[in-house]
Formats: C-alpha cells, structure tokens, sequence
C-alpha cells in the first residue's frame, strides 16, 4: 500500500498533523539558517561593492507621527527595534512552550540547562575582558556572549545528522536561556540614559496587560495595542523596546488541544454545516480557535515572518563590513576581534561543559543533562555561534572601527565553530559502538509522556511480551490515516524482533460513528483470546463496520459468533475501551493515530522510516541503560 509522504503525518480529529509546535520550530529555524546566510553574504557584498551607498541608505531616517507625536528612527534602528521586537516574541512563545510542555515542565530539568546558559555566557566574557583589559572596548563585554539560534540548528543540520534527538532541544533550551539573560543585559547594560517616567508608563502598561490576561480577554487587538504602548514607553525611556517582544512571548501559556474542545469544534461545524449563517460562522472560527492554545497560534504566524524576514532583513543591515586587505589586518590584531573569536569558539564550549559537569557533580548525580557527555560538547562547539543579538549588542556598543572589527569577528567565530563542530561529531562517530552509544545518549532519564504505562497482562501486546522496545498507538479503526500507519506497523514488527507493539483504543465517535462498536468487537473477541485476528480485520476494513460486517468478521476469525454477539449486545468491552480514552486523555492525546515509543511521545511521519528511525534511537538508549 503506497501514499504519499505527507498523509503518513495526519492525524483524525485534532485537525492537526504529528508535528508539534517544537519540532516545526527546529525545521523553520534550520531552514531559515541558509536565508540567514543569505543574508549576511548579500549585505558583504553590498557594503563591498557600493559602500556608500550602503551607509546612507540605512541612515534613511522614517517617520510615523499622528499629530504632534510620532516615532522618527533611521532604517537601521527600525529593524533593530522594531522588527526584532518580533524576533524575540518567537523566542518567548518557544520559552513558555518549552516550559509548559516540553522538557521544562519536569522543573528539575530546569536548573542543569540554566547552569549551561549561564556558564555559556560567563566564560566568553571572561575571555573577552581579559584579551580587551585595560582597553576602551572592555565595554563591549555583551558582544562574546550570546547564540543565534537559527544558525545552531543550522548547523547542527549539516554537522550533527547523527547526533540524538535530544541535542536538539538541549540547544533549544540553552539558546532560550541565553536569549532571555542576553535581553536582560541588553536592557541593563547597554541601555542609553533611562527616562525613568517613560520607563514606568511601560511598565504600567505591561501590568495592565498581565492583568486583562488574567480577566481571560482573548482578543488579540486588546494585547497588541498594549504591546505598542509598551513598546513606545520603552523606546522613550532609554531602554531597548526589543524588551517587550520577549516579555509578551514568556507570558503567552501554552497547552495541548484537550479532546473536548476538538469535540465540541467538531459539533459547532455540523451546525454550521446544516445551517451556514454568518452567526454560526463565527461561532465555528470561535471554537476552533479556543481549542488551540494562544502560543500555538501565535508561533504559527509570527515564526515563519521572524525566521524567514526579519532575521534576515537584520543580518542585512547589520553585517556589512568592508573586506580589504588593510581592514582584515587590522581587524585580526584587534583585540575586539580576538576576543570575540576566543570567547565565542573557546569560551563557549567550555562554559557550556564545565557548567554542565559542575552542576551535575555538585547535585551529585540529580541534575544530569539529558544526553551523553560527547553530544554536550557537541552542544558547546555549536553553541559557539553568535550573530543576531551579538551583532545586535555590537551597534549599541561600538562605532567606527571598533564596530567593523566586532563584525569581522563575529562572523570568523561562525566559521571557526562550524568547523570546530564537524570535527567533534566526527571524533564521535568514530567512536567503537558501545562508546559512541553512551557519548551520545549518557545515563539520564529520559521523560515519560505515557501517563498509563504498559501492562502485558492488561494491555494486548503483539511481540515479546518483554522487549527493550515498546510502541504504543492509539487508534481508531475508523480513522484512514490508523489504516495508513498499519503496514508501515507490520513491517516495523517484521524488521525487529526485539520490539513489543500495544494497540490502546480511542475511538472518535464525533467524526467516527462506527468506531466505538469497533473498539468494543475487538474486546469481545478478546474474551474469546483472538483479539489480534479481529483486529487485523478491522483495520483492513474501515469502510465496513456494521453489526453485520462485524458479525462476519468474527465467523472469519474463527470466533464462537453466538457468544461473540451477545457479548457485544452486553457491551462487555465498553468497560476497557473506557479505560484506554481515560489513559488517553491523561497522556494529552486528541487524535489518531497517536504512537509512543519508550513511553515518548513520537514526533514525525509514523511512515516505515519515521517509526524505525524513532525504534533505533530507543534501542540504543535502552542499550546504555542496560549497561
């Protein structure tokens, strides 16, 4: 049975595929690494080819006024202020998203990527003081500091193919907390004389804001108006208005659609269905967009803008520098250059490692990050890419000559930490198995999203019934994409034999009429100890599941057909499918299919490839975790 690749990601009910915000966040930001290089290259050659005019245009000042007020800044400050206020709300709803889902909701799993934020940052500026001792550009300390997180991910895309998944997201998070403590020293640090009235109009609005979020106003117009008058204050105060964008991100919750409110979506859009009125529309438009929470829709539209415009349109303005045989020398004795370069390619792995291994050893053993050792100093090396916000603080530090010689920089430390990558995931995959194994996924625990774990003698297990790998799917007999997954399933079982698969039961009966009496059959033909062959029936029959067709069935499986109809008339499974849509909505499930491998929610195409790639990865996790 072929299809095409996109239907091996959809999902019955929750109107969504099985990517999740994090992982279209990791494919955006990667993605938009080449546009951000893109970006600085074209304004290289701008600044190279028409140096002058490169100059004057981003000094073009614009002006927006109603009446006798309004905002006058050049090009340049625009994008800087202005738009990368956008940037850095992306990188708040990914925060809190992280926080409120992700590997942060275990808050004991805060406090180690916090540690390698902080150690991130310390060390580089260490290093920078020390080569710019005694020099006017010390001040510049910010510069050496902070990631970019779409040219990490970038570059973890090339370099890091073999790298876990957990990389990943420790880069993500390390990044998040370099960001947010990289915004606080903007705000302190490099903020122009503080007009303390401006600055408290902002924070006055931003309690109002805290408090109509807390009334439950849901309107997005109420929230950007405020977030405008904040931004302004801010702006007026002194203090960089970029600020606001990361505030409004960490405070913008984030949470999974809940399987009621998809159901009651889904019985707005019948009414609608019956009865198209202009009430009902915005009912239906009303109900959808209560099901999803506010961070999911927010990343959805501003990440693409931010990943794709912004940061680029900001690498533009920014990254020009005149590249000349004079400029390069001088650049290269620089101690602002040199400093840079040492902080962001020495002084950010060892921060980050040392950071980790203090933290790990003074916990004695709690705080562990959740990869092995060797990807955390992958992490370190990757890490050691910075460009946005450090270009960003490098304009408000530096001018003339001492800001070309940050940019220069910059983005040598870009290239050295790219190739400082390579050889480290290269050293690693040459590693002998074990080895390389316990480098890459260490001794952590990894999280549990299952909230119900497997039972082998509850739960319908095919394979071994102890197998070091267990994939569950939660699944609708209606559902055509659970009839898309079922081969990829077979052939996955027939591939290893070490791996346990479960089916739990969770039949949407809102899209799904059939799929209850389904569930229920397979459960009266586990009364009987043939529950798989009347499953395997059902799945390659989803268009027919009648009480007649279910009746055959049951002939052809081989059942006692008397029995089987009157435990079906009983309901005597409706107790156990029960109980699998209770385990379901405890493990924040709300469509089909929905698998987990290790008790770890799978993210991705549940395709042949996809579900191998994430039984592979167990497996070897399994594996150190046996040893």
């Amino acid at each position: 049975m072929t299809a095409e690749p996109a239907a091996y990601t959809q999902q019955t009910a929750c109107g969504e595929d099985t990517r999740t915000p994090l992982r279209d966040f990791l494919r955006t930001e990667t993605g938009s690494a080449a546009v951000l290089v893109a970006g600085a290259l074209a304004a290289l050659a701008w600044a190279n080819i028409a140096p002058g005019g490169y100059a004057s245009f981003w000094h073009t000042h614009l002006s927006i006024r109603l009446g006798g007020h309004g905002v006058s800044l050049d090009l340049r400050e625009w994008v800087n202020s202005g738009l990368m206020t956008f940037f850095f709300l992306v990188v708040g709803l990914e925060a809190r998203r992280e926080f409120d889902l992700g590997e942060l909701r275990d808050r004991g799993r805060l406090l180690l990527p916090l540690a390698a934020g902080l150690g991130g940052m310390l060390v580089p500026i260490a290093l920078y003081l020390a080569v710019n001792a005694g020099e006017d550009t010390a001040g510049a300390w910010g510069t050496a500091m902070s990631t970019d997180t779409a040219f990490a991910l970038g570059m973890l895309a090339v370099v890091g193919r073999r790298m876990p998944e957990g990389l990943r997201v420790f880069l993500l998070t390390l990044t998040v907390v370099d960001d947010f403590l990289a915004l606080a020293v903007i705000a302190v640090a490099y903020s122009e004389r503080v007009e303390w009235a401006a600055l408290l109009v902002a924070a006055g609005t931003f309690g109002v804001i805290l408090l109509v979020r807390r009334l439950g106003v849901r309107r997005g117009a109420v929230y950007a108006v405020l977030a405008v008058v904040a931004w302004l204050g801010l702006l007026e105060s002194g203090v960089d208005p970029v600020v606001i964008g990361l505030a409004m991100g960490l405070i913008t919750y984030a949470y999974p659609a809940s399987r009621t409110d998809l159901e009651r979506a889904s019985g707005l859009f019948r009414l609608f269905r019956e009865q198209p009125t202009p009430e009902l529309e915005r009912s239906v438009r009303a109900g959808i967009a209560s099901a999803l929470s506010p961070n999911d829709r927010l990343q959805r539209l501003y990440h693409p803008w931010a990943s794709y415009v912004i940061v680029p349109l900001f690498a533009l303005a920014n990254a020009g520098i005149e590249i000349g045989g004079d400029q390069l020398a001088r650049a290269f004795t620089s101690p602002v250059t040199l400093g840079i370069v040492l902080g962001y390619v020495v002084g950010k792995p060892l921060g980050v490692i040392g950071a980790s291994a203090l933290t790990a050893a003074l916990s004695r053993g709690r705080a562990r990050p959740p990869i092995g050792w060797g990807a955390v100093t992958a992490g370190g090396t990757l890490a050691g890419v910075g460009f946005t916000v450090s270009l960003l603080i490098a304009t408000l530090a530096l001018d003339g000559p001492d800001l070309e010689d940050a940019k220069a920089g910059i983005l040598a430390a870009a290239v050295a930490s790219f190739a400082v990558s390579r050889v480290v995931t290269a050293v690693i995959g040459a590693l002998p198995e074990e080895r390389r194994r316990r480098a890459l996924f260490g001794e952590a625990q990894s999280l549990v999203d299952l909230a119900v774990p497997v039972d082998p003698d509850r739960d319908h297990v095919r394979g071994p019934r102890h197998a070091p790998v267990t994939v569950v799917e939660y699944g609708d007999y209606e559902c055509p994409y659970c009839g898309l997954a079922e081969p990829a399933v077979r052939a996955l079982l027939g591939d290893f034999t070490d791996v346990r698969y479960v089916w739990r039961h969770l039949p949407l009966t809102d899209v799904h009429p059939r799929a209850q009496l389904a569930a229920e059959a397979a459960e009266a033909a586990a009364l009987q100890g043939r529950y798989w062959e009347l499953h395997d029936l059902l799945i390659s029959h989803q268009g027919a599941l009648r009480p007649d067709h279910l009746r055959g069935y049951a002939a052809e499986a081989g059942l006692d057909t008397a029995r089987f109809e009157r435990d079906l008339r009983a309901h005597a499974g409706a107790l156990r499918v029960a109980e699998d849509v209770d385990s379901a909505d405890l493990s924040s499930v709300a469509g089909t299919p929905t698998f987990f491998v290790n008790g770890r929610r799978h993210h991705g195409a549940y395709d042949l490839a996809g579900l191998t790639a994430a039984v592979r990865t167990a497996r070897e996790r399994a594996a150190v975790g046996t040893r």
